[in-house]
């Protein structure tokens, strides 16, 4: 499944890929397939996403424009 906002959010804090992958201890390549939905995200990489950018998971996976946690 691809996710458009992980680049967005990603790119909106300055970051490189390797910056993301370092928090979430896996390696730049491996975040890069996240990125283009050529693997699936696991869950806790998903909510430490989520925490690290302060954003809902509705807002990562595209189900509302609304970023806020608390709606």
């Amino acid at each position: 499944m691809y996710f458009r906002r992980l680049r967005d959010l990603r790119e909106d804090h300055d970051l490189m890929q390797k910056e993301v992958a370092a928090v979430l201890g896996i390696q730049q390549t491996v975040y890069s397939r996240y990125e283009r939905g050529f693997q699936t995200i696991p869950v806790e990489h998903v909510l430490k996403l989520a925490d690290y950018y302060s954003v809902s998971t509705d807002y990562l996976f595209g189900r509302t424009n609304n970023p806020n946690v608390n709606k």
